[in-house]
């Protein structure tokens, strides 16, 4: 008798942690909790609260889905990691989600808010950037499209976690973070301290 594979999909590529557990096409538990950081302390507290609240142990899983981003560099860093040591601890399939594909749905131009009143966003027949919120709004429009987007929507960890179920015997490339955009770190502008020789 052949049982239903159990998926864990998790995101912290914003504002959040969130995570969802599938067995099947059933959503046995999820969890999306607000945070501006501390994600990194309670990412795995969360990942065994809803493998619990599942009735399940980390050994009963069968593949790992993780948001790769884009979104916040160090929360996007996060999930990959530990998507990647758990999937090499467990044995599992670990598969990359990214954000865009998680967020698609009819009639809608899936977007991902960015600094500065800009948005990451696919547009039509082009390769998902980083572009002035009124273009994207612009270009949705256009094509029909209304554009809404949501740094945490309801449902993001579980669109993962299915879409994860889906192409966990295809995808063998381990999860890599998506950034569309460089960094906001930059070199120290100071002048280094001089040395004495003595």
């Amino acid at each position: 008798m052949t049982t239903e594979p159990l998926v864990l999909g998790f995101d912290t590529s914003a504002a959040h942690c969130a995570a969802a557990l599938l067995r099947g096409d059933t959503l046995v538990a999820e969890a999306l909790e607000p945070m501006t950081r501390g994600q990194a302390e309670r990412l795995m507290p969360l990942l065994e609260e809803v493998l619990a609240t599942g009735g399940a142990t980390w050994a009963d899983l069968d593949a790992i889905g993780v948001g790769v981003g884009p979104g916040n560099f160090t929360g996007i860093r996060i999930a990959v990691s530990a998507a990647r040591g758990l999937a090499l601890g467990l044995g599992v399939p670990a598969v990359g989600i990214d954000g865009f594909d998680a967020r698609a749905a009819t009639g809608t131009l899936p977007g991902i808010p960015a600094p500065r009143d800009q948005v990451y966003a696919a547009l039509p027949d082009q390769a998902p950037r980083l572009m002035p919120r009124e273009e994207a709004e612009e270009a949705a429009r256009g094509a029909g499209l209304t554009f809404a987007p949501e740094a945490s929507p309801a449902g993001l960890a579980e669109a993962i976690a299915r879409l994860a179920a889906a192409r966990m015997d295809q995808d063998t490339a381990a999860p890599a973070p998506l950034y569309l955009r460089a960094a906001d770190a930059a070199p120290a502008r100071d002048t280094p301290p001089a040395l004495i020789d003595g």
